[in-house]
């Protein structure tokens, strides 16, 4: 497609969301990625879509506010024109309280979130949580919040390259690149920008989670101690994830998933028996400021980035659509402050 009017390298979360927000303005949008849609990070299996803590409000907690409210609006859109379910639930999270001080923060966060949140959502403290019950808690409470949702990272990837398919888009290994090219590449971009700029832009941290054979589809999911225990719509249930700077392979496992795993099943007594379906590692684009880099591409002028979604590149992604849709298609820029690349410059 010579005469696309964008061009979208990446066919990872944010340059999938980009290639449908455009597309849905009625560009006409290629997406060109020669491993094909999801075959990185955005391939993966948690797909936890969780806030951060209703306190100490800036850009990146405002902007992932709005971006998780608008997901459900989003994914239904895509599930409908795709036909592909994506995985998508807000049912809500679950947080055992480990201790007093943690009860005390909890409580203070209560009153944050009427604050912040603005009636979208609440976060209570209870000793009564939604979901199997049994789940350890050191002090007897725990947090509930309804602003968390879950996605299947790769069957989301999948129903957003159906539904592009679905309007005419082209989403393939190769093309050449036309109109307005936006770059999405992941870890491979920011080790290409580290490398011709000669300085720690961002860089590839590898994770490791596991499928396992549990059902409990309208179960919320669980953040224990740094864990994601995320119940999925099919009747599965992810866990993880490691967070590792140094590794050898990129996509192997080890007993650092191994250790995950109990560290799950102690978490969640009701998964001891669960077997494991499924093991998985890749690398999830960090940029070096935390936040995801966009805006116009330091090393090719005219042309746009949208990178470093890390851990939260599902949940931003329908706000980063949003964004990078009105700076290419309308220059109109309303990317906030601490995103644009020179943060990570």
């Amino acid at each position: 497609m010579a005469s696309a009017d964008v061009t979208v390298l990446g066919a990872g979360i944010f340059g999938l969301s980009i290639a449908w927000a455009c597309r849905q303005r009625g560009a006409s949008v290629q997406v060109i990625d020669p491993s094909g849609p999801g075959a990185g990070a955005s391939g993966g299996l948690v797909g936890a879509l969780a806030p951060h803590v209703p306190e100490n409000w800036n850009n990146k907690k405002a902007f992932q506010l709005d971006s998780l409210l608008m997901a459900e609006g989003f994914w239904s859109e895509v599930e409908a024109a795709s036909g592909l379910s994506a995985g998508y639930g807000r049912e809500g999270r679950v947080q055992p309280v480990l201790d007093e001080r943690g009860f005390e923060l909890a409580r203070q966060r209560t009153e944050g979130a009427v604050k912040l949140w603005q009636g979208a959502a609440t976060w209570e403290v209870t000793q009564t949580p939604p979901g199997p019950q049994g789940v350890p808690s050191p002090t007897g409470w725990f947090i509930f919040d309804t602003l968390s949702a879950r996605i299947h990272p790769r069957q989301a990837c999948f129903a957003l390259t159906a539904a592009l398919r679905a309007q005419g888009t082209d989403v393939s290994k190769d093309g050449i690149p036309g109109g307005q090219v936006i770059h999405a590449t992941g870890t491979a971009g920011l080790l290409e920008m580290s490398q011709r700029l000669s300085r720690p832009i961002g860089n590839g941290v590898k994770g490791q989670a596991a499928l396992l054979d549990f059902s409990a589809p309208k179960s919320p999911q669980f953040f224990v101690d740094g864990l994601h225990i995320i119940p999925h719509a099919d009747g599965t249930t992810a866990i993880g994830s490691t967070s590792e700077r140094e590794y050898e392979n990129a996509t192997s496992t080890d007993e650092q998933l191994d250790a995950l795993i109990e560290r799950a099943r102690q978490a969640l007594p009701v998964l001891c028996n669960a077997a494991v379906l499924e093991r998985w590692a890749a690398t999830r684009p960090r940029s070096r400021s935390r936040a995801p880099m966009l805006g116009d591409h330091p090393l090719y002028p005219g042309q746009y980035i949208a990178n470093g979604g890390f851990k939260i590149g599902f949940g931003m992604a329908p706000k980063v659509a949003e964004v990078m849709a009105d700076l290419v298609l309308d220059g109109r820029d309303r990317i906030p402050e601490g995103f644009r690349p020179d943060a990570s410059l």
